[in-house]
């Protein structure tokens, strides 16, 4: 049997996961000091902008409340019209999908290549119409999208790219980080993340309108230092707090190292993995350096004898925390979308006055067999920075017990 039996990965939901120490208690003990908590006022959270937009090579970055917050202030941030589409991933969380319905905007969903779970420019250009004003990509599980094809796609039709870098932090596409490829990008620094203040989010551009626009979205549309300040337009309170930033910097300071770690140990596995029959480590795409938030396991089911549920039930036992299919169902299946339970009975944005003379934007699941696909056959593995070579050599062990049992069961 397996050592891992007598094994505790360590978890991101827990201390054992994460790297919180000293330096943040520090910069918390400052800023509660400060007496400034608020972020108008202190220093902590436009230290953290500055620092996190250097690191990154963008000229601005902005803090907000979550992910889910990040994505509503950059959808914000190219004002959509009641109507208007924005083409998204049928593969990735919920918080990223209702920022379009909140901000008037219909999502629109594209496929996925099935090995990367990734969209592609592809599947983009069929979802294309004359009422498209955004898309968004995400760089799922820490691998980029193939950004050239997209942003040339994008270009061609004047759409703008909303990055969801939520899973992919330092994560780079042809030596260029991603966050900086489209025209916004997004982050997240949710308990899982590979930073993390519980909760929180962050934004970046190179375009100063949509900076502009951002700025005072996340601040309630309100135009702190302008002469003449007002609130110029319909928006949220989406500040971080100063102890939110405060520990956010510290970890910001740890987050080269945090990458490096993941990226070291996932390189590992891939090598102990290299002989693996009925499952295979995760395709890369071309020109693009993955960051491991999670380690995906595509499964081949004919070679495994036996699918994606049996192989999680198998390592849950051995106990290891693993997510079967990512997703239970694709977004578009959810009762939100399915059945259009946003404000009251209006089934606003999908109905309304704005829609007169158009076709209904509908969600037809043979446009997704890619996504079907990708769902059916792959299996998410936790990952941290903490992972030792130990760690991943009992993990390997397991994994290869899991599907040689398998095997020899079919």
């Amino acid at each position: 049997m397996s050592t891992l039996r007598k094994l505790t990965l360590p978890s991101d939901g827990d201390h054992t996961g994460r790297d919180l120490g000293e330096a943040e208690l520090d910069l918390l003990r400052e800023a509660i000091a400060s007496g400034h908590l608020t972020s108008t006022r202190g220093t902590q959270v436009p230290r953290l902008e500055a620092e996190f937009a250097a690191r990154l090579g963008a000229p601005h970055a902005y803090a907000c409340a979550s992910g889910s917050a990040a994505v509503h202030t950059a959808i914000a941030a190219v004002n959509p019209s009641p109507g208007d589409e924005i083409i998204t991933t049928s593969v990735t969380d919920m918080g990223a999908i209702t920022a379009i319905i909140f901000q008037a905007a219909i999502p629109v969903f594209c496929d996925v290549d099935p090995e990367t779970c990734n969209v592609t420019a592809e599947a983009i250009r069929r979802k294309l119409s004359p009422h498209t004003k955004a898309i968004i990509v995400t760089h799922l599980f820490g691998n980029p999208c193939d950004m050239d094809p997209i942003m040339a796609l994008a270009r061609e039709h004047g759409i703008p790219v909303i990055e969801d870098c939520a899973q992919a932090f330092l994560a780079t596409y042809k030596g260029r980080p991603v966050g900086t490829l489209g025209d916004i990008g997004c982050f997240s620094f949710q308990q899982g993340k590979h930073m993390t203040t519980g909760e929180g989010g962050i934004v970046t551009t190179a375009n100063a309108d949509y900076a502009r626009r951002m700025f005072l979205f996340i601040n309630k549309a309100w135009g702190y230092g302008d002469a003449n300040a007002d609130h110029y337009f319909l928006a949220p309170n989406y500040r971080l707090s100063e102890l939110q930033g405060a520990v956010a910097v510290a970890q910001l300071h740890k987050l080269d190292g945090c990458v490096a770690r993941r990226r070291a140990t996932a390189a590992r596995m891939d090598t102990l993995l290299a002989d693996l029959v009925g499952a295979e480590s995760p395709r890369i795409t071309p020109g693009g350096e993955h960051v491991y938030w999670k380690y995906c396991l595509r499964v081949n089911p004919e070679e495994l004898g036996g699918d994606v549920g049996a192989l999680g039930a198998y390592l849950k036992e051995r106990g290891v925390f693993c997510a079967p299919r990512y997703i239970v169902k694709p977004a578009f299946e959810c009762q939100v979308i399915r059945d259009r339970v946003t404000f009251g009975d209006s089934h606003w944005p999908w109905e309304g006055a704005h829609m007169a003379g158009r076709a209904p934007v509908t969600y037809d699941p043979r446009d997704y067999p890619g996504t079907y696909d990708a769902l059916a056959n792959i299996l998410v593995l936790p990952w941290s920075e903490f992972y030792t070579d130990a760690h991943v050599a009992a993990l390997s062990e397991v994994i290869h017990e899991a599907c040689a049992h398998l095997r020899k069961g079919a």
